[in-house]
């Protein structure tokens, strides 16, 4: 138990008032709001009569949901609720010890919610628990000696870079594929640990059971995974740490939310959340508590990403204070990351979309072309916005490109249990674009828990193909549910994925999308052949390389800048795609680090902010020699990308949020960057024909005029030649254009009268000029005409 002297008043500015998200991590005496001493802890439970007046035990609030709380003790004990009703001291976090809090100011209600009795003091000064009804009003004061709750480190001194105005330019690192919410496929007991646990980190970052048997030597999945079935492991994760997180360790939770915030604060801005599910190996895995159908599972993850930004939300101080924000478009992404929050985009990876199971020898499917509507449906309206059709099996949409060497043979015997029938590899069209060939034979010791499984669902698997020693490709491109699928994913403004498909069916599906004009592709971890990425960036997409080591994402995006062909005057990003806790192993130490290593602290992308090695409970990770243990790291290998490549890479990494978004935007019938087409329009005092108007939204503007070459204070647009046409905002509208072209420069000045040096007004109409020689020639709104010097502050700066 813990006492001090109660709090003193203090001079200075009146502090903020509390409100019931406020109070959140804070440290309060309580006390009864209609007057008394304040609540101490002693040996029989709590009291409000402790001995020497005005004694007062601290509470540190921890924040379990929006406006619940764990009152947690100095001694690291929690006030909680016996079944009886007697308030008592807890050691460990339970349903009783969470209090509901209600009110605010000075006069606050807490509840036991499981128990639906609230606190009280009686008449002899003990705190006792009553019906809800009957609860009495607590009066919260600051004041210090709380106890410390366990949690990771974040390290960073700094604030998120913010951009203005909202609907502007965003400065950003890109993330295009990553599963938060793996933790609840495979039947939700493959992967130990999860993002967040409302008991925190120590609840959170906990080993699977089955991995404590044996010191983890039984953890046939996590060995096999790690590439070492003979591995043993520590299974004690939070807080030593001893074997995890690690680059390899793929079944334990990379994506600990202050991870993930460490990564924000460090540049992240567009985090693409993929729902990932695949209910082969799900049957195949024996513990299981989830449904292994995939699109159950995928409703479940969507449904746990809203609480971990509720529960974000709660430890920042209340509903939309936090910064892990879901969006639903790409100006909603904007506004979110101009805030300086994170734009969190809601994906799928599945094998079975929309349950569409190929079943062999029939080739009939378990779903028709009102199924995938009506899923999509419904995924639009969870907010879900980019998609793949396919990720280790072939379906009824789609053939897959498979998995190469011993791991395929697995798949493969899983392709056999989803459909009837092995991968048709067979002859490419073009050998140097191929699929994967598993390796032939029997499934190897090594694939034990995915052939073991198949083998006792089955009664024994066939033998499994011999394919020829050479480039081989699947047989089976994109059937006609498959081109449905994609127009109707068109239809709603998401994203597609073409990874993980067939060659035969990328490029028949490339074929459709070309055929469209669809800009809202994205190939976002490398499962994408050579031939295709071409083919994404001329129809306006967008390419994340697989992450892994630093060094050989230097290759692979030195290797992109080659392949991605003449885009002109669009604007070109690149991000990266973890692929963390989806099974894909994160980057080792570079192996030249011991002579030109990441020295730390060091600044992130954009300078704004500096970060320190990151430390979890008593573990200390260390780029250099841990590699992206976790993805909290991922600041320090961006910062190794500047080490090895220098501040060219940087640059394309730092401009994946504004390609994406673009990207996102032209699916929204935003016209993509041409310089052609002004002359067409005449200058009048509204602005350039329909195109560019004055008092025009700025998203109606982009919808006209087309995406901007640059788009901060001032937009510009490229016109024909070298010229140029710009336009400034006021509170989200045109407040004027100015324009270049000779076809809008009258060749005098006429009736035009000087508002201000070198700035002449004509009604609406603006013209700068040098003596009597007009260079530029535009509108303004009435506002601006009304403020001449203003006025020739922008128009000025806009024809720099």
């Amino acid at each position: 138990m813990g006492t001090l002297a109660a709090p003193a008043a203090s001079a200075g500015p009146a502090p903020k008032k509390l409100t019931r998200y406020s109070i959140v991590h804070g440290c309060f005496a309580m006390k009864p709001a209609a007057g008394g001493p304040f609540i101490a802890q002693t040996d029989a439970g709590y009291t409000a009569t402790a001995s020497g007046e005005g004694a007062a035990e601290p509470f540190r609030m921890q924040a379990t949901d929006l406006g619940i709380y764990l009152l947690y003790g100095p001694a690291r004990d929690f006030m909680g609720i016996a079944n009886g009703g007697a308030v008592i001291v807890e050691t460990e976090p339970s349903s009783r010890t969470e209090w509901t809090v209600t009110g605010g100011g000075t006069s606050f209600r807490i509840t036991n919610a499981p128990s639906g009795r609230a606190l009280a003091v009686d008449e002899t000064g003990a705190v006792v628990s009553v019906p809800a009804a009957d609860g009495e009003a607590f009066r919260l004061e600051r004041t210090g000696g709380c106890a410390k709750y366990p949690e990771a480190q974040l390290n960073v001194k700094g604030s998120p870079t913010k951009g203005s105005p909202p609907y502007g330019e965003v400065k950003g690192l890109l993330e295009g594929h990553m599963h938060g919410m793996a933790f609840e496929f495979l039947g939700g007991k493959a992967h130990c640990g999860r993002p967040w646990h409302k008991y925190g980190a120590p609840y959170a970052l906990e080993d699977c059971v089955d991995h404590q048997v044996g010191n983890g030597c039984a953890a046939i999945l996590e060995n096999v995974l790690y590439g070492n079935p003979a591995r043993c492991h520590d299974h004690v994760g939070w807080p030593t740490f001893n074997d995890w997180p690690h680059p390899q360790s793929l079944t334990h939770e990379s994506l600990y939310y202050r991870w993930l915030e460490r990564s924000w604060r460090g540049g992240l801005r567009v985090f693409v959340n993929l729902f990932v599910e695949n209910r082969v190996l799900c049957e195949v895995y024996p513990l299981k508590q989830n449904s292994c159908n995939e699109m159950d599972s995928v409703l479940l993850q969507a449904k746990r990403i809203r609480e971990l930004q509720d529960y974000i939300d709660a430890q920042s101080g209340g509903p939309g204070k936090g910064w892990f924000r879901i969006v639903r478009n790409p100006f909603q992404a904007r506004r979110v990351i101009n805030s300086g929050k994170l734009a969190v985009v809601q994906g799928m990876e599945v094998s079975e979309p929309f349950n569409c199971r190929l079943n062999f020898p029939t080739g009939a499917s378990n779903c028709d072309q009102a199924d995938i509507d009506s899923w999509l449906s419904r995924l639009d309206q969870l907010g879900v916005r980019q998609l793949e059709i396919t990720n280790k099996f072939d379906n009824s949409l789609t053939g897959v490109a498979g998995d190469g060497g011993p791991l395929g043979v697995a798949i493969n015997g899983g392709q056999f249990l989803t459909g009837g029938s092995f991968w048709d590899l067979g002859p490419c069209e073009d050998p140097h674009y191929h699929d994967n060939t598993p390796a032939t034979g029997v499934i190897p010791p090594q694939d034990q828990i995915f052939g073991v499984g198949l083998d006792e669902l089955l009664g024994g698997l066939p033998p499994l193909p011999i394919y020829q020693d050479r480039p081989n490709c699947n047989q089976r491109g994109l059937s006609d549910l498959g081109r449905h699928a994609i127009r109707t994913i068109a239809d709603h403004r998401m994203v597609f994925d073409p990874d993980h498909m067939s060659v035969l069916a990328r490029n028949q599906a490339l074929d459709l999308v070309e055929n469209m004009d669809y800009p809202g592709m994205f190939s976002s971890h490398s499962w994408s052949t050579d031939d295709a990425l071409p083919r994404i960036y001329k129809l306006g997409g967008v390419v994340t390389p697989y992450a892994g080591d630093s060094e050989t994402f230097v290759h692979k995006w030195q290797h992109l800048r080659t392949v991605r062909g003449r885009l002109g005057k669009q604007y070109y990003g690149v991000g990266y795609g973890a692929d963390a806790n989806g099974f894909g192993s994160q980057g080792m130490p570079r192996p030249s680090a011991a002579q030109s290593p990441l020295v730390y602290p060091f600044k992130s992308f954009d300078g704004r902010v500096t970060l320190d090695k990151q430390v979890s409970g008593e573990r200390v990770f260390d780029l250099n020699t841990d590699g992206v243990a976790h993805y909290g790291l991922y600041p320090d290998w961006i910062a190794d990308l500047r080490v090895l490549a220098g501040d060219e890479i940087i640059r394309d990494m730092g401009r994946g949020a504004e390609a994406y978004l673009q990207m996102w935007e032209r699916t929204y019938g935003v016209p993509k960057v041409s310089c052609g087409g002004w002359n067409n329009g005449e200058l009048t005092g509204n602005g350039i024909g329909s195109r560019l108007k004055v008092g025009q939204r700025y998203r109606r503007a982009l919808q006209s005029a087309g995406q901007p070459v640059k788009r901060k204070r001032i937009w510009r647009w490229c016109a024909t030649g070298r010229h140029e046409v710009a336009a400034g905002f006021e509170r989200g509208r045109v407040d004027f254009v100015l324009s270049d072209l000779r076809r809008h420069r009258p060749a005098a000045l006429g009736g035009a009268d000087e508002v201000a040096d070198g700035v002449w007004a004509d009604g609406s109409k603006v013209y700068l000029a040098r003596g009597r020689q007009v260079t530029h020639a535009g509108a303004a709104s009435s506002a601006l005409l009304a403020d001449p010097a203003r006025l020739a502050r922008k128009l000025n700066h806009a024809a720099r």
